[in-house]
């Protein structure tokens, strides 16, 4: 008789066992297709890298620098035209009014590029946003059978 009980409880700790197994793998899979859905929202999103953002960053800080630089430039040449005589005057002013609608075309290029990935991150924080409720963690219980 203790042979048999023996043998009923080997049965038992080898399908137990088994049981085990399957579970741990069934959690593997659902593990490994929750990360690739997962992976494929974010494309899908669309998401700005940090160097991406970074980068956008430090344009639109150069292109202040710029500016103030221009706009600093542009002073000095308009206290310096009022000193020299009227035709240098007139082609003062001629320079100035190109050193200014140059720098006006370089802002309104950066301010526009800067606007254009502001309304894009936008879009991906309101996508994720919409996303990020519905997406649960998969539990760290094995699921049952």
């Amino acid at each position: 008789m203790t042979q048999t009980t023996s043998r009923f409880f080997d049965e038992v700790a080898r399908l137990m066992n088994d049981a085990a197994g399957v579970a741990q793998g069934v959690r593997r899979e659902v593990d490994t297709l929750f990360r690739t859905q997962a992976e494929r929202w974010m494309r899908d999103l669309d998401l700005v890298k940090r160097e991406e953002f970074e980068a956008v960053k430090d344009m639109a800080r150069l292109a202040r620098e710029e500016n103030e630089a221009l706009k600093t430039k542009l002073s000095a040449m308009e206290s310096a035209a009022g000193q020299h005589s009227s035709s240098d005057h007139d082609a003062m002013k001629a320079r100035l009014s190109a050193l200014e609608a140059q720098a006006g075309q370089h802002a309104n290029t950066e301010h526009d590029a800067m606007k254009t990935r502001i309304a894009a991150l936008e879009a991906q924080v309101a996508k994720l946003a919409a996303v990020a409720p519905s997406a649960t963690p998969p539990s760290d219980t094995p699921p049952t059978l």
